[in-house]
């Protein structure tokens, strides 16, 4: 659990940032006049009930634009250019609000609250009381519960300065909400960059002793929405360990070595490459929905978690985070009956999910990095997409 203690942390974040956009292979800004960054704030529509739903679009002077909802906090498109500069929206979504309120969307692009992944049974202990959670991912909670966070109609306050625009975005989850314990403040920041960064800060205080692990939820596909599937795109994992799971992807609490395993990303690999391998955890996972231990080597700040790279289109998308974990999902569950944004359907491996967090289950695995959050201490993590290109053909 990361808690904001001095402005030092902050400075912190800012250096580690800049140190991210050398690392990731970024644009550089060059020259004195450019764009400044912008927003637009449009109606999205509104719910069942009535509420109101806004949609926020971010630019920066790079091509880069996100769209973001205030239901979920859901990013709904990102358009990156590729290496000749060509933008294409490479997040899977939905084009209407209402695509996104059925029962059948799978968390695309949003924010995951108040536990984000898998609780066993629904049932966790804290200071000596049980708590019951909905069961949605039989026979486990998921994502927090029957009506998470994805589902909530966020607050939202636009700025923007020379060198970036970001979304503030507000929540309030009452003692009790999905069986979770305490009032729960939430805010979430998407900062869009000039060096063509989404920065997500999150931020979190309780009333009552809780468990908190929040999260994107955003599947990519960096040849575009709709292309087919990502198993050509080459994934490298800054990960020695994962966390196996069992039948129902609960992690046993074991924490084995990826040496000699398909789950070895050490090295840029294709995703498909041992996708269809035999052996138990993909068996399970139908594919990776795994949890991968993220190497820190003894540093707190912002590591790289992960790196992906389409060959064709030259687009990389690098992710750094302060969490211990990051959750690689390689869309195993889609089956072609949901439509995207682009009208096409979305099939098994069309886009893959890489989701910063600390590991599944956690309250039940007192091995486990801790996800309690207290009275007095903050919640307090940012996770880092850096949008870049490369020039290999």
């Amino acid at each position: 659990m990361h808690r904001s203690r001095a402005s030092g942390r902050a400075r912190g974040v800012r250096l580690a940032l800049a140190a991210a956009a050398t690392t990731a292979g970024l644009l550089t800004l060059t020259g004195t006049a450019m764009a400044r960054p912008d927003f637009e704030r449009e109606s999205a529509g509104r719910l069942p009930d009535g509420t109101a739903v806004d949609r926020y679009t971010l630019t920066n002077d790079r091509k880069l634009e996100v769209r973001i909802l205030t239901y979920g906090g859901i990013i709904q498109v990102l358009k990156a250019p590729d290496r000749k500069g060509n933008a294409r929206n490479i997040t899977l979504g939905f084009r209407t609000l209402g695509d996104y309120v059925k029962d059948n969307s799978p968390y695309f692009g949003a924010l995951i609250g108040r536990y984000g992944n898998r609780i066993a049974k629904g049932q966790f202990t804290l200071d000596g009381q049980t708590y019951q959670l909905p069961i949605n991912n039989d026979p486990n909670s998921l994502h927090g519960g029957t009506v998470g966070w994805d589902k909530k109609v966020w607050g939202a306050t636009a700025r923007r300065n020379a060198r970036s625009v970001s979304l503030r975005l507000t929540l309030t989850s009452p003692d009790g909400d999905q069986g979770y314990p305490g009032t729960v403040q939430a805010v979430v920041t998407y900062t869009l960059t000039n060096t063509n960064q989404l920065v997500m800060d999150y931020r979190a205080t309780t009333d009552k002793p809780t468990v908190i692990n929040l999260t994107n939820h955003a599947y990519w596909n960096l040849a575009g929405e709709g292309s087919g599937t990502i198993y050509d795109q080459e994934l490298e994992l800054n990960a020695n360990q994962y966390t196996p799971v069992d039948s129902t992807l609960i992690p046993t609490g074991e924490i084995d070595n990826v040496r000699d395993t398909p789950m070895d990303f050490r090295d840029a690999t294709p995703v498909g490459e041992r996708i269809r391998e035999n052996t138990r955890q993909l068996v399970y996972g139908r594919g990776y929905d795994h949890n991968w231990v993220i190497d820190r080597d003894g540093r707190r700040g912002l590591v790289r978690a992960a790196r992906l790279t389409d060959p064709d289109s030259g687009r990389v998308l690098t992710v750094l985070t302060q969490e211990p974990g990051i959750q690689f999902y390689s869309g195993n569950f889609l089956n072609g009956t949901l439509y995207g944004y682009g009208r096409k359907a979305y099939r098994q491996g069309d886009g893959l999910a890489l989701e910063t967090q600390h590991y599944p289950d956690s309250p039940n695995h007192a091995n486990f990095p801790s996800t309690v959050l207290r009275p007095g201490q903050t919640y307090a993590t940012t996770t880092v997409y850096a949008f870049s290109t490369t020039d290999r053909d």
